[in-house]
């Protein structure tokens, strides 16, 4: 048997960065973590020091592999998850960036998407990449910073400078670096860029002409499972074989490989992806059409993906910003201390609404407060947000795609709120269920580079790995889900237009 029993994965991810080693059964062996810091500038602007990132990143694999005495010959490959449409630009020759990583969630960009929208609107890229305009995509965050950082552009035309998202920016570390370092995205990743075509899964010349983003700086677009080069320092000689968004590697790590199957990942914000086959679906009810993941040289599988931009986040909101509650675990309890929300509802649109309304205008609101309102009923209403935005996106899939939805695979930290799953089982009417290993988002990665190195033969050999570990089902009366889930409905209309256009677009 081979010596190389295990397979890394690097989870690069909005607040932290971990690395998990997983065995051939696809169980955990060993977890390390680091959080970042997380960079407000001006309300509606985040950004990330992708330097520390980095830092954070080489000292996680060095302590996983420590936890369990391991070194990097035990390791038949290494696989990367990630933020998505986290934006950065860095020197090719030095490996400095030129700016912060601009965050998913950055609304800086509002303005110049209205430029962009021009008389067309949000639809303006849809039938090429897939996505509406808005402010949550890279390719706008890459065209504020060459008009914004002094000589960027002309450095980009010289080729002196190099555009990634956080997975492009860890393989090119790994492989070397201003040393040889491999530039290259995955399909899932380019696929959230705004510059991508979604069906020749290449860099879109005409939009990128629209744009004016210089093709030079643009990573090599390859698939989410193969080896795009081997890694040096200390995992020398290690391939770095696999690559995909955290939303798809968690479809992956949910082996969501069948057209239909469905999944939602409960993180900083929550994602729901359904895999819709080789085809891509253009979605009517404000949902964005992804690519779910590509294996070597087989054809892409699509999916339609419902993003949401607060769900965990606004848990840490309630203990970071509001001190409500001391640690994230301690929701769970408080919100079980009442019986139901007392008419309130928290809607967390901080930075605008994702989908199905796409409204950067929207700022979060609490309606329906009264002096019975007591900080257990904003609890159980900071739960609920999570469960009543899930069943929106589930309802435009349904429109989108005639589908019947039964089950809902979940993953992601949240998960572990049992209080919150049983919300999850009743606003949407089906079965909520979680595996016995949640952290699918890095098993995803994992999966991806061990297909390519053969450490796994097949997509059936990582099905056996699923199993499930708890469900919950609904518990409360269809009357009950209507009413609440209209009232939830009148308190996302009061959080739009919040946001007045102060200038004319430049």
């Amino acid at each position: 048997m081979s010596s190389q029993r295990y397979i890394a994965a690097i989870d690069q991810g909005t607040t932290s960065t971990r690395c998990i080693v997983f065995d051939a059964a696809g169980s955990i062996v060993s977890v390390a973590q680091q959080e970042h810091a997380q960079i407000f500038p001006r309300p509606g602007l985040v950004e990330h020091d992708a330097t520390e990132i980095w830092t954070n990143t080489q000292q996680v694999v060095r302590d996983a592999l420590a936890q369990e005495g391991l070194t990097r010959a035990d390791l038949a490959a290494i696989g990367i998850t990630n933020q998505r449409e986290t934006t950065l630009v860095w020197d090719k020759a030095t490996g400095e960036p030129v700016f912060n990583a601009i965050v998913w969630q950055d609304t800086r960009t509002d303005q110049l998407i209205k430029r962009l929208g021009d008389v067309v609107g949000q639809e303006r890229f849809r039938e090429r990449t897939g996505l509406p305009l808005a402010t949550y995509f890279s390719g706008p965050k890459l065209l504020w910073l060459l008009e914004h950082v002094d000589g960027l552009r002309e450095r980009a035309e010289r080729g002196e400078v190099l555009f990634g998202t956080m997975d492009s920016w860890l393989i090119w570390n790994l492989t070397g670096g201003s040393d040889g370092g491999r530039h290259v995205t995955d399909v899932t990743n380019a696929s959230r860029t705004m510059l991508m075509n979604l069906e020749t899964l290449d860099w879109d010349r005409t939009i990128l002409d629209r744009m004016r983003i210089p093709a030079a700086m643009l990573p090599e677009i390859a698939s989410s499972s193969e080896v795009y080069g081997t890694a040096t320092g200390e995992l020398e000689g290690v391939p770095v074989a696999g690559a995909l968004g955290d939303q798809h590697a968690a479809l992956f790590g949910q082996t969501g490989f069948r057209t239909g199957d469905i999944k939602s990942t409960y993180g900083t914000g929550s994602f729901l992806l359904l895999n819709t086959g080789e085809k891509p679906v253009q979605s009517k009810h404000g949902l964005i059409t992804t690519v779910a993941y590509r294996l070597g040289d087989q054809p892409a599988v699509y999916a339609l993906e419902g993003s949401i931009a607060v769900t965990g986040a606004l848990v840490q909101w309630l203990r970071d910003r509001m001190g409500i509650i001391s640690k994230a675990s301690e929701i769970e309890t408080l919100a079980g201390s009442v019986e139901d929300n007392g008419g309130c509802y928290f809607v967390p649109a901080f930075s605008g609404l994702f989908a199905p309304y796409w409204r950067s205008d929207a700022r979060g609101v609490i309606a329906g407060l009264t002096g019975y309102i007591t900080k257990a009923h904003i609890a159980r209403a900071v739960l609920e947000a999570s469960a009543w935005q899930t069943r929106e996106v589930v309802d435009a899939m349904i429109a989108d795609t005639g589908m019947e939805l039964h089950e809902l695979k979940v993953d992601g930290g949240m998960t572990a709120n049992n209080l919150l799953m049983q919300m999850l089982a009743d606003a949407l009417d089906v079965t909520v269920v979680r595996p016995m290993v949640a952290e699918t988002t890095c098993l995803g990665a994992a999966y991806a580079a061990g297909l390519a190195v053969g450490f796994w033969p097949d997509l059936d050999s990582l099905r056996a790995n699923w199993h499930r570990a708890a469900q919950w089902t609904p518990a409360i009366d269809d009357d009950r889900r209507r009413r609440e889930y209209h009232n939830w409905k009148k308190a996302v209309q009061r959080t739009l237009g919040w946001v007045e256009e102060d200038q004319p677009p430049a």
